[in-house]
């Protein structure tokens, strides 16, 4: 038996991400805060190259060991999945696309800076119930997990202030998926 890089996008954006937590906490302390959180509206500058970066890399940054255990844990358990199902580039690019949307919506509407991959969980998330369907239909897992999963990230938001998790990446990551699953044919589905 020998080991398989199975899941090349998904396996390279968790690597990328242990090694950003491990070098700001051991050598480059402030590496996550500079480069890897998109700062909130109050301090993002369309003039800053760093900011306009940043709305794509907050993705790769965490807070802690035990935020990006958290967010890994599901990309890689759902991640391959996908990659499988969409293609390695395809997922890649819904990757970016939801770092992108959910970094710029945050600058738009919220003062608090962004960091890590909740956005991309969600999308992940609300994706992964599109994996076996046919066009024209909506699958009911999409909407047993969309209530689930966003009904609950909904509520948190009218239920709880600044409590250092941002459910609007979280709808937002989920309204990309569901995008992504909706309007974008798997590798799978367009082969019959």
């Amino acid at each position: 038996m020998r080991l398989k890089y199975n899941a090349p996008t998904v396996l390279t954006f968790t690597l990328l991400c242990a090694l950003i937590m491990f070098l700001s906490e051991k050598w480059l302390l402030n590496l996550n805060h500079v480069w890897f959180m998109v700062p909130g509206r109050s301090h993002f500058s369309i003039l800053n190259i760093r900011n306009i970066v940043t709305l794509f890399t907050h993705i790769c940054g965490h807070v802690n060991w035990t935020h990006l255990i958290s967010n890994f844990t599901l990309i890689l358990l759902i991640g391959p999945m996908l990659e499988e199902n969409y293609g390695s580039k395809n997922i890649l690019l819904m990757i970016v696309v939801t770092a992108f949307v959910t970094g710029i919506l945050n600058v738009l509407f919220f003062n608090s800076a962004l960091m890590g991959a909740s956005g991309v969980v969600f999308m992940m998330i609300l994706l992964s119930s599109f994996t076996n369907f046919s066009r024209g239909e909506i699958p009911l897992t999409f909407i047993l997990v969309l209530i689930l999963y966003l009904g609950v990230q909904f509520l948190d938001v009218f239920n709880s202030e600044n409590n250092n998790i941002s459910q609007f990446a979280h709808i937002v990551g989920g309204l990309c998926g569901s995008f992504f699953g909706f309007f974008r044919p798997s590798k799978k589905r367009s082969r019959t």
